[in-house]
């Protein structure tokens, strides 16, 4: 990680610590999203209906690495002042913690709909919703690997699943869309609809972190 310079040596080397501090806890913060995410795939697409309770104590516990990071973020900036890469990546992070936050609440989202949707058989359209889900967990494991190691390049990784799952949204959201005479309820089909809705925001929250990593090391914002 570049780091910007400073006539005070012991405060440099403050600075330096409490952005690490902030680093470790923004990929902390990261790591129980992707638990969060694994979870709700499990329970959606694997009846593991236990895990219900467990994203959402990990929901309340995201929420807390938010506001603490989003605090901590906003101190630094005010009392340190940092310029360069050191304010990009402070104010990066600052950003990303709150796309990771939407992906955690995401993904509590998709847990309580796995539940309305145990009453009715398997939908014709699960196999594909659940590789959909694949490549947008995909995209958020990548973009945090990309933000721990400074990579540029796993943007180009990250769009291109962005561009899939979109695709298959669109696909999805037709199917759907387009159903005429169903048999029985509606609800597993406004379910699955949610779920797609959902699914595609969270490769959009992934996207974004993958675009502030890249703004973090080139100063330009995509």
């Amino acid at each position: 990680m570049l780091l910007s310079n400073t006539s005070h040596p012991k405060e440099r080397t403050h600075f330096e610590r409490s952005l690490q501090r902030l680093e470790q806890e923004v990929l902390r913060m990261g790591a129980l999203v992707e638990e969060a995410f694994r979870l709700s795939h499990n329970c959606l697409f694997k009846d593991d209906l236990a895990a219900v309770e467990t994203i959402v104590a990990l929901d309340k516990e995201i929420d807390r690495y938010c506001r603490k990071i989003e605090a901590d973020c906003a101190a630094m900036l005010t009392l340190k002042a940092p310029v360069g890469q050191d304010c990009r990546l402070v104010s990066a992070f600052m950003q990303l913690v709150r796309d990771l936050e939407r992906i955690g609440d995401y993904a509590e989202n998709l847990a309580e709909m796995s539940m309305k949707l145990v009453p009715y058989p398997t939908h014709i359209c699960m196999a594909e919703v659940e590789a959909m889900s694949l490549h947008a967990q995909l995209m958020l494991s990548t973009s945090l690997v990309a933000l721990a190691e400074l990579d540029q390049q796993a943007g180009k990784l990250v769009k291109a699943l962005d561009d899939r799952v979109d695709d298959d949204y669109e696909r999805l959201y037709n199917f759907l869309a387009k159903q005429k005479n169903v048999q029985g309820f509606m609800e597993p089909f406004l379910l699955m609809s949610l779920i797609i809705r959902d699914l595609e925001r969270m490769a959009d929250h992934a996207t974004n972190i993958a675009q502030r990593v890249s703004y973090i090391i080139t100063g330009h914002r995509n």
